[in-house]
C-alpha cells in the first residue's frame, strides 16, 4: 500500500477528511488504528487532560528541568563506559605485557574481540530495547558491565583476558544505542547535540511530548514493523552514515587502543607517559563541546565532523612524517589524533535527527553500532609487530581514514540537501492529523526534512 492509500484508510477510520500528502514512491505496510499502530506520544496525548499552552519560559523551564535530572548521568555513564573499554589502553604501559604473559599480537587482539562481541549483540539489543523499557534495560547492562569491569583485576592471563573482553563489549554494547534513542526520545532536533539521557517529569509531560512534534520522528513504538527494517537497508543516507562512521572509527580503534604504546615510543618513560596522556582528554573534552555546540546551534553537523577529521589528519601527518627527534611535534600530533572520536556523537546526533520511524531507528542504531565496531576492529590491527617502534603505516592510515571520512561527510550533506528541495517542490501544504506521531519514517512522511 502505498502512502496516499495507507492515508486514505487512515482517514476514514479516523474521520479525517484533509487532503492527501503527494505520492511517494516509498512502500510501507498497513497502518492500523494510532491507538494500536501509532506512536506512544500519541495514545498518551489522547487520554491526557488539557494542560494549556506551551509558553517560551515554559519550555526553557521545562528544558533545563530536564537537563539537570539527566545530563549527570548520562555524563556519568557514557563517561564510565569509555574508560573501561580502553582500560588495556593504560595498562599496556603499567606492566599488562609480562604480568599476563602476552605479545603485541594478542594485545591487539584484546580490542579485536571486545568489538567483535559489541557488534554482535547490535540487533539483538535493537530488539529488546524496542520491546522492554529502554531505562530498565540500559540500567540492568551498566550493572552487568560494571561487574565484568570489577572482575578484570583477577585476570592474571591471555584466557581470563579475552572472556572478560568479550563480556565487556556484550554489555557495554546496549549503553550508546540507549542513549541515541533516549535522546530522540525527548529532545528537539537543534537540542539533541548537547542533551542526551532519559527523564521523569510530572503532568509537564504533556508539554514535554507536544514540544517534539517538530521532530517529525516520534517517539516509541513498542510494535516491532519489518517494513521499516527494509526501509532501512533500503534507505541510502544509511549506507553513507555506516561508511563515514567506519572509515573514521578506523583511526579512533587505533588511537584508543595504542595511544600510550605511540607515546611510549616517542622515547618517554611508563610513568611519563600515563601522565602526558592527561591533555589527551582535555583535547576530546573541549572538541567535543565545541562542535556540539556549533551542530546544534547552526544546525551543521556534517561540517562539524570535517572540522575533527582535518586536525585528526593533520595529527596522523605529524606522528608519520616528523623526524625521530621532533618529540614534542610528535605528541602534539598524537593530542590532535583525539579530535577524530569527537565526531562520534555528531554521528549520533545526525542519526538521532535524521532517521525517523522507532523501528527504523533501532536498525538504524544496531547498523552505526556495527559500523563503529568495524572500524575498531580495522584500527588496532594495522599496528603491526613488524611496523614497531614507529608503526608508520598505522599512523598514514589515519590520514587517509579521515580523509576519507570528510569526503563521505559533505557527500551525505550534498544528498540530504537534495531530498530535502526535492520534498519542497512536491510540499502542497497539507498535514496529516498527528501525523509527526503515527510512527512513519522519514521516507514515508514527505513532510519530513533532514538536517545538515
Amino acid at each position: 500500500m502505498s502512502i496516499p492509500e495507507k492515508e486514505i484508510a487512515h482517514e476514514s477510520k479516523s474521520g479525517d477528511t484533509s487532503p492527501s500528502r503527494p505520492h511517494s514512491d516509498v512502500e510501507i505496510g498497513t497502518v492500523e488504528e494510532p491507538s494500536n499502530n501509532g506512536d506512544e506520544a500519541l495514545k498518551f496525548l489522547k487520554n491526557a487532560h488539557n494542560v494549556g499552552a506551551l509558553t517560551p519560559e515554559d519550555e526553557r523551564r521545562l528544558v533545563r528541568k530536564i537537563d539537570w535530572m539527566i545530563m549527570p548521568l548520562m555524563w556519568c555513564c557514557y563517561c564510565l563506559q569509555y574508560l573501561d573499554k580502553t582500560l588495556v589502553n593504560y595498562a599496556a604501559v603499567m606492566g599488562l605485557y609480562e604480568d599476563a604473559n602476552i605479545n603485541t599480537a594478542q594485545f591487539s587482539n584484546l580490542a579485536l574481540f571486545f568489538y567483535v562481541s559489541y557488534l554482535a549483540l547490535e540487533f539483538p539489543h535493537g530488539y529488546g530495547m524496542q520491546r522492554l523499557p529502554t531505562a530498565k534495560y540500559l540500567g540492568a547492562a551498566v550493572i552487568l558491565w560494571g561487574l565484568v569491569t570489577a572482575l578484570t583485576c583477577v585476570c592474571k592471563n591471555y584466557g581470563a583476558l579475552v572472556a572478560t573482553r568479550v563480556l565487556l563489549g556484550c554489555f557495554e554494547s546496549a549503553v550508546a544505542p540507549s542513549l541515541i534513542l533516549i535522546t530522540s526520545m525527548w529532545y528537539k532536533k537543534k537540542e539533541q547535540p548537547l542533551r542526551t539521557g532519559i527523564w521523569y517529569l510530572g503532568v509537564e509531560k504533556v508539554w514535554a511530548i507536544e514540544r517534539l512534534r517538530e521532530n517529525q520522528t516520534g517517539i516509541e513504538n513498542t510494535h516491532f514493523k519489518f517494513h521499516q527494517v527494509l526501509d532501512c537497508f533500503k534507505d541510502p543516507q544509511t549506507w553513507m552514515l555506516s561508511i563515514i562512521t567506519i572509515s573514521s572509527n578506523v583511526p579512533n580503534g587505533a588511537v584508543s587502543s595504542y595511544q600510550a604504546t605511540l607515546i611510549k615510543s616517542f622515547g618517554f618513560s611508563s610513568k611519563t607517559t600515563a601522565l602526558l596522556q592527561l591533555p589527551s582528554g582535555a583535547v576530546s573534552v573541549i572538541s567535543i563541546l565545541i562542535a556540539t555546540y556549533l551542530a546544534g546551534r547552526f544546525n551543521q553537523r556534517a561540517l562539524n565532523v570535517v572540522s575533527l577529521l582535518i586536525p585528526g589528519a593533520l595529527g596522523g601527518c605529524l606522528m608519520a612524517f616528523l623526524p625521530g627527534e621532533s618529540r614534542v611535534g610528535k605528541l602534539i600530533g598524537n593530542y590532535l589524533t583525539n579530535c577524530i572520536g569527537s565526531s562520534l556523537p555528531l554521528l549520533y546526533s545526525w542519526v538521532s535527527a535524521n532517521i525517523a520511524g522507532h523501528t527504523k531507528k533501532v536498525t538504524m542504531n544496531a547498523i552505526l553500532l556495527m559500523s563503529f565496531c568495524l572500524g575498531n576492529i580495522i584500527g588496532p590491527l594495522t599496528f603491526r609487530q613488524g611496523d614497531g617502534p614507529d608503526f608508520i603505516p598505522a599512523k598514514v592510515t589515519i590520514v587517509v581514514t579521515c580523509a576519507f571520512a570528510a569526503a563521505m561527510a559533505l557527500v551525505l550533506r550534498a544528498y540530504y540537501m537534495w531530498e530535502n528541495k526535492k520534498r519542497d517542490r512536491e510540499d502542497d501544504g497539507t498535514h496529516l492529523e498527528n501525523e509527526e506521531f503515527l510512527d512513519l519514517t522519514d521516507r514515508e512522511n514527505r513532510r519530513f526534512r533532514y538536517r545538515l
